[in-house]
């Protein structure tokens, strides 16, 4: 209800919600304020009063109670999500975690799998981001969605594994630009070997030093469309360039679309096969990201299912063609496998312009595509961190769900974020495989993340719910199965080791990155000191807030 009282010939407001049935006094609207009516209020017939005074504050106080402008359009949308989802970078950037689990073969016709996948994902994620367009994404969905007994623990364990998912990716990011700036080295150096201690500085520099771009709100949506035109721009630059110097020593089609090599040590071609499928599926992940500026655009309903779809699409076309034509310029892949500067996309460009200097200018190239990447990782999981501290979701909720009052960015939890990516990159201390760890731990947080509420949304029933405008019908359904039953396998066939046999340089220690997000998620939740449990502050279960911001979305009660 609201509440106004005299005093001092002003008025001021209470807000106090008491659930659907709570019916608000009328009142006689003073002769200086106007109603303004939230989605919440008219949802309950309410009325609020605002004075002249508390107008001019509103936009100061609502970033201090964590609100964002929505400065975004749809292309810098579709540029912020495809900016880090960035297929064909992501092929160059991962190839070492493919090319020796099935050679050219595995690649190309990866990405035709994983594309296809990829689209079912990103339909399921377009229907429930235009049904319930929310900041939170998958959490929210997942507590909207959820019988009311269970929607507290799997909005908290959806949010959790999402933020978890964000922090790998960023990691990787990082990671894959230090193994760029490392290769550029080894190119000029063929003596040097690189050493984890160095890959290491390089990592806590580069995550050091693109912190800084996600501190100013206002410039994010430039950037963003910045990285979609600069990323297609240097994807024509590099794949004509590349082809016309190797032209008259292209591989055999062959060689790029039938010949298996495996260097993995497993003697089953389907398990290196599958491992190999990391490389293509890491290069189609993230497809989340633009559900979370739900809160920075307009018209969020529609023009999310568009920046989801849009960015797989692209993805497909520019990482199919790019791989092909890099794979017909390979002259010796032997050399690229066991004698090559640690990034295989420097070694093919060396090979075919034959020429170290302009195979470091493509490689730069390539750089400032990840360090766009890069920001739009930070971007997504600051907003991740953000929206899911406005739930009480993590400790220190208070500080981090603040939005910078004067830079417009959820400025602490993107400090935050980047402090725990710099602890990840101690993984990398552990293991010369640790960038396979931080792949998958990418991939499948994510998938988890997905499922969940895509689990919830089929367990109530498609049709049980309001739909969007972005809705697919009996396409949609199945979808939304191929999104779960592929989770699930990624779940299990991504934590096998990728290389044969098995050593504690070369284990897949992704097993040991779920061992600690369990205790640690699990932990918080279930701390037994209530002042310091999660399970007694975090704003959802039965008293959920998305009953007041998605009223009509659920048509039947669980």
């Amino acid at each position: 209800m609201v509440i106004w009282r005299k005093k001092k010939k002003e008025f001021s407001y209470i807000y106090i919600y008491k659930g659907p049935f709570s019916v608000a006094r009328k009142m006689e609207q003073p002769a200086n304020m106007d109603i303004a009516n939230s989605r919440d209020d008219k949802a309950y017939g309410l009325s609020v009063y605002t004075t002249d005074k508390e107008k001019g504050l509103e936009s100061e106080s609502s970033l201090q109670e964590g609100e964002l402008k929505r400065t975004f359009s749809v292309w810098s949308v579709l540029g912020i999500g495809f900016g880090l989802t960035n297929s064909w970078f992501g092929i160059s950037a991962s190839l070492i975690t493919g090319i020796q689990s099935g050679g050219p073969m595995l690649i190309i016709y990866g990405i035709i799998i994983i594309a296809f996948i990829s689209y079912c994902i990103g339909i399921t994620l377009s229907e429930l981001s235009s049904a319930i367009p929310s900041a939170g994404g998958q959490y929210v969905w997942t507590r909207v969605l959820s019988p009311r007994k269970y929607s507290g623990f799997l909005s908290y364990l959806c949010g959790s594994l999402a933020w978890a998912g964000s922090l790998f990716t960023s990691a990787l990011m990082a990671l894959s630009i230090a193994l760029t700036i490392m290769g550029f080295w080894n190119l000029m150096h063929p003596d040097h070997v690189t050493k984890s201690w160095e890959l290491f500085v390089v990592y806590q520099i580069v995550n050091a030093s693109l912190v800084i771009f996600n501190c100013y709100g206002k410039y994010l949506p430039f950037i963003a469309n910045g990285a979609l035109y600069t990323s297609l721009f240097l994807y024509v630059v590099i794949t004509i360039t590349v082809l016309a110097c190797a032209k008259g020593n292209y591989q055999s089609a062959d060689f790029v679309f039938v010949t298996f090599e495996n260097g993995t040590g497993w003697k089953s071609a389907g398990i290196a096969f599958i491992v190999g499928l990391i490389n293509p599926n890491w290069s189609f992940s993230c497809l989340d990201l633009a559900s979370h500026l739900a809160e920075e655009v307009h018209n969020a309903d529609s023009v999310i299912p568009i920046a989801i779809l849009g960015t797989v699409t692209i993805g497909m076309v520019t990482s199919l063609t790019y791989a092909i034509a890099m794979f017909f310029c390979v002259t010796n892949l032997d050399n690229i496998i066991n004698h090559g500067t640690g990034l295989p996309i420097l070694d093919i460009y060396h090979q075919a312009l034959n020429n170290r200097a302009g195979a470091i200018c493509l490689g730069t190239l390539i750089l400032f595509t990840a360090i766009g990447c890069t920001i739009s990782s930070h971007t997504w999981q600051a907003r991740l961190c953000w929206s899911f501290s406005r739930d009480n979701g993590l400790p220190f909720s208070k500080y981090l769900s603040i939005v910078d009052p004067n830079l417009g960015v959820p400025l602490n939890a993107h400090l935050a974020s980047s402090a725990i990516v710099a602890v990840l990159g101690c993984l990398y201390l552990a293991s010369s495989t640790a960038f396979n760890s931080m792949v998958v731990g990418c991939i499948t947080f994510l998938l988890l993340s997905y499922m969940v509420p895509t689990v919830c949304l089929l367990y109530r029933g498609r049709n049980n719910i309001k739909h969007g405008c972005f809705w697919l019908g009996k396409l949609g359904l199945f979808a939304n199965v191929m999104t779960i039953a592929w989770a699930l396998f990624a779940l299990g066939f991504y934590s096998l080791p990728s290389f044969m046999p098995v050593t504690a340089g070369t284990m897949n220690y992704v097993c040991v990155v779920y061992g600690v997000y369990a205790v640690l998620a699990m932990g918080y939740w279930f701390f037994p000191i209530k002042k310091y449990s999660c399970r007694a502050h975090f704003a959802g279960g039965l008293g959920n807030n998305e009953e007041e911001e998605f009223p009509d979305v659920c048509l039947t009660q669980l």
